[in-house]
């Protein structure tokens, strides 16, 4: 049977195939929907899918189908959007943004920000049970019980429904409950057996006019449900000057409702959303008084008034006052009769503050608390845990930070920390010193300090080489991203946060005399503008350091002088308030020389341990204080010897007591001498590297590595030089410079042609990239046979490298074909020229010289080709420069072409080190 039905249905399909001449948009008829009702729900789905029935139509599924919302408003058009400039090609900072972010905004108006894309009513939705029914709705009604059956009843002009067993039934003026009810009863009354479903069909539409200041005035066709609101989305909302306290509906010209949506936006109250009837009209009034409300509240907007509201009313409307708002000493922009702005300040904590009317046209300014924490120790540097903590009475040093394990860093300095103390309510400070592991494990009176409260406690690390500083220098390059742009900047990548911190770190002791021996101020100038940017954006930073949550937390990752930046500018304010600055400063053989603030009853030894203690090296027997004392006729500086051992262990004749801008210098031992090597490589017997001692000669370290092998060719031996090569690169920079400005000044040459840029440019650039290698002349011959003249005494990092027997010449420059040949006893310079297939045309013969396998130049003569002084030996390089006059007469290129060629050998020489 099943497949009989199923052979049916298939078959009818294909008919209407074939009628209809395409396989899609089937419309079965009613006879094959009730035989694909019996099939089953896979064979259903199939047979849909293969011939283009919709499913929905063939009845066979309980599934309801999904009532969606229509889009009815799109997003309005905002004129005054700000245009993104995210790709601008200058990398500009565009503010803009910001500023509108920080402009008021109507309150209420973006429910409605958008303009509507549809004008049809909407029907599918459920219908209450006080809904008046009326011409043009359709009811459903469904019988069962002795007889099964369905109508379709629609209300006509006269209010009545046509039922076909029971005669018109009058319903005009009903809701639908009563209509239900009416109807049933009835049924009920007049039909024996039968049982009834009414439901409503399709609803009638009306007509209603949106009139006003509405954002699209006009009439709509709307359900027979719709309220005032739905009238709103539908016209696209209210305009730039609508009210939204005041939406009036009118009905045969008389008012009959009217609305505040303030009430259902801000207390979810819609009793004032009626119904419309057709004909209504919803007239929107222009918009009465506004009032401003920023500052500290929670929804900051415009306003609009209705009844004259106080202010507390405002600040509700305002959604109330945020934890951090100081509503006491909250501030009214008010017109006053002259139409001046006035200030009123108004207390918004009190009754009368509270009460006070708004007025149209006010702007109510709800300060902010202060960020000032009345009983908070705050805690940075080398701890765990930094940040602020509370503050009791009795409270210790060793209370706040009670494990040096599990407080501190690894990195933490545990005999130098401070505590930082206001002493008054202007904010002057004083510094405290004490001994971390006395205070902590200890628990020493004198180190175990009593704490205050808002003091501020900072420990340091006592290296400052082993911090990562990534997330810190992270930090620094968003901040001053909108200061300046860093892209393509040298300096990303670096240490950013040391490349701003340059006041104190780079100047040191360089400008003591401008505040009497502390350079506390540094106001250098710098050239990059990058560098200026940032050094002034973290110098800010600084300033703030116990005030800024994101500093604090990373506050571990800086350095002593970071650190202590905040409390010196602090000190150094105070002492241009009248006061001597409280800061002194050590230099010399310390671990941490620097500027560091004067903590009370602070001496010789505790400066010390502020500075990370004395270096190896360090003269303990005596030390020079340096002292600036004011006299009569002005101030003089006093220099006093301490015996600085005597006041480490804490003589009190030596340990004596520091004063405002001392200087402590700690020398440095006599003879003493870092440890400093020189290496040896190649042909000596035993290569590698050897310490040395001051004074020691070159022929003195060659005699400790056994001497030269066999196979030493010594004319060809290369002496490397750290400081050599540091003057030659400072040099190549100097002549780059003016090669450079050589270019720009001298467009044509003397004899009339134009400068060829491109050249010129890529020899700059050849100049530019050039790495200086630092290679010193020494006769090493001389050295071997024991000439003193010829020996030199060695510096750190020296290195000699001593190469086996060379057999080459090289040819180098303005030749034909640049190569290497084999050394032949007895040929000249023109020979080796010719073996290279000889000059260019702009090549400068008349120039050539020779670069001796010592690192020596000679400067052969035409006439002394074959003298013996400048026979050519293994290892010797000859070059052909380049032709200026052929070129231009820019006066550097036959120094520059002279650089690049010997770099070029110096290079090919020092490759194998």
């Amino acid at each position: 049977m099943l497949n009989k039905t199923k052979n049916l249905i298939i078959a009818g399909m294909s008919a209407l195939i074939l009628l209809s001449g395409q396989a899609s948009a089937i419309t079965p008829s009613p006879q094959m929907i009730e035989q694909f009702k019996n099939l089953p729900a896979s064979e259903q789905q199939r047979l849909a899918k293969q011939y283009g029935i919709d499913p929905s139509m063939l009845g066979g599924s309980n599934a309801q189908p999904q009532l969606e919302n229509p889009q009815v408003v799109n997003e309005r058009v905002n004129t005054n959007a700000v245009v993104d400039q995210s790709s601008n090609a200058n990398n500009e900072l565009n503010f803009e943004q910001d500023n509108n972010k920080q402009e008021l905004q109507r309150f209420g108006y973006d429910m409605f920000a958008g303009e509507p894309t549809t004008f049809a009513p909407v029907s599918d939705v459920p219908v209450p049970s006080e809904y008046l029914v009326g011409p043009g709705d359709n009811i459903k009604v469904q019988l069962y019980g002795k007889d099964n059956k369905e109508y379709d009843l629609v209300i006509n002009r006269e209010g009545v429904i046509q039922f076909p067993e029971l005669g018109p039934i009058t319903v005009a003026g009903l809701t639908f409950s009563e209509l239900r009810e009416t109807l049933s009863e009835r049924i009920s009354q007049q039909m024996i057996g039968i049982q009834s479903n009414i439901t409503m069909g399709e609803l009638r539409s009306i007509r209603i006019f949106v009139a006003g200041d509405a954002y699209n005035p006009g009439s709509y066709t709307v359900s027979s449900l719709s309220t005032i609101t739905q009238a709103l989305f539908v016209a696209g909302g209210v305009n730039e000057i609508g009210s939204l306290r005041n939406i009036q509906v009118k009905r045969n010209g008389k008012l009959v409702g009217s609305m505040d949506l303030y009430d259902l936006l801000l207390r979810g109250d819609a009793s004032g959303d009626i119904s419309l009837r057709s004909g209504d009209v919803v007239f929107i009034p222009s918009v009465g008084g506004l009032v401003s409300v920023t500052g500290e509240v929670r929804r900051p907007a415009i306003y609009e008034l209705k009844k004259h509201e106080t202010m507390a009313e405002v600040i509700e409307m305002a959604a109330g006052l945020k934890p951090g708002a100081y509503p006491k000493r909250s501030s009214v922009e008010r017109f006053n009769a002259n139409s001046l702005k006035s200030i009123l300040n108004v207390d918004l904590t009190s009754a009368k503050g509270k009460a006070t009317k708004a007025v149209a046209g006010d702007v109510i300014r709800v300060k902010s608390a202060t960020t000032q924490y009345e009983d908070a120790i705050t805690v940075v540097g080398a701890v765990v845990r930094p940040g602020k903590y509370q503050w009791y009475q009795g409270q210790k040093v060793s209370d706040l930070v009670p494990s040096i394990w599990g407080d501190l860093s690894v990195s933490a300095d545990l005999e130098y920390a401070i505590i930082v103390r206001e002493i008054n309510k202007q904010g002057d400070i004083q510094v405290y010193q004490f001994s971390p592991v006395q205070a902590i494990n200890g628990k020493v009176a004198s180190q175990d300090l009593s704490l205050q409260a808002r003091d501020k406690v900072i420990f340091f690390n006592f290296s400052d080489l082993t911090q990562s500083r990534y997330e810190l220098n992270k930090l620094v390059k968003e901040r001053v991203k909108k200061v300046q742009s860093l892209a393509g900047n040298s300096l990303i990548g670096n240490d950013l946060f040391s490349a701003g911190f340059s006041q104190l770190n780079q100047q040191k002791f360089a400008d003591r005399s401008e505040l009497g021996g502390v350079a506390i101020n540094s106001q250098v100038q710098e050239q990059d503008p990058t560098a200026k940017a940032i050094k002034g954006e973290v110098n800010k930073m600084l300033v703030n350091l116990f005030e800024d949550s994101d500093l604090i937390k990373l506050s571990g990752e800086m350095n002593r002088g970071e650190l202590l930046y905040p409390v010196v500018m602090k000190l150094n304010s105070q002492g241009r308030a009248g006061k001597g600055v409280q800061a002194v400063a050590i230099n010399g053989r310390v671990n941490n020389p620097g500027i560091y603030p004067l903590s009370v009853n602070a001496r010789i030894k505790d400066l010390v341990m502020a500075a990370g203690g004395l270096e190896e090296g360090a003269y303990t027997l005596r030390a020079e204080l340096t002292s600036t004392y004011t006299t009569a006729d002005g101030s003089a500086i006093k220099h006093t010897n301490i015996a600085l051992e005597s006041a480490l262990q804490g003589d009190a004749t030596q340990n004596i007591a520091l004063k405002g801008r001392d200087i402590l210098t700690v020398m440095t031992t006599p003879d003493w001498q870092d440890n400093k090597s020189v290496e040896i490589r190649g042909e000596v017997k035993f290569p590698g590297t050897y310490n040395i001692r001051r004074g020691e000669t070159l022929a003195d370290v060659l005699q400790r590595a056994g001497g030269f092998t066999e196979y030493a060719y010594l004319p060809s031996s290369v002496f490397v030089r750290e400081s050599v090569r540091q003057q030659e690169q400072l040099e190549i920079k100097k002549l780059a410079d003016q090669l450079r400005r050589d270019i720009a000044t001298r467009g044509v040459s003397k004899d009339g042609n134009v400068v060829n840029y491109s050249d010129a440019q890529m020899m700059l650039t050849d100049l530019e990239t050039i790495k200086a290698v630092g290679r010193l002349v020494v006769d090493l011959s001389a050295i071997s046979v024991g000439i003193k003249q010829a020996d030199l005494q060695l510096e750190d990092k020296d290195v000699l490298y001593i190469p086996s027997t060379k057999q080459t010449i090289a040819v180098m420059g303005e030749v034909q074909h640049a190569a290497t040949h084999r050394f032949k006893e007895g040929q000249t310079v023109e020979q080796y020229l010719a073996m290279s297939g000889g000059v260019r045309e702009r090549a400068d013969d008349d120039r050539t010289y020779v670069i001796k396998a010592d690192g020596s130049v000679m400067l052969p003569s035409r006439s002394m080709w074959f003298s013996s002084e400048t026979s050519l030996q293994p290892g010797d390089t000859i070059i052909v420069p380049l032709d200026t006059e052929y070129k231009d007469n820019l006066t550097l290129w036959t120094q520059v072409t002279s650089i690049i060629y010997n770099t070029a050998v110096a290079f090919a020489t020092v490759a194998n080190l």
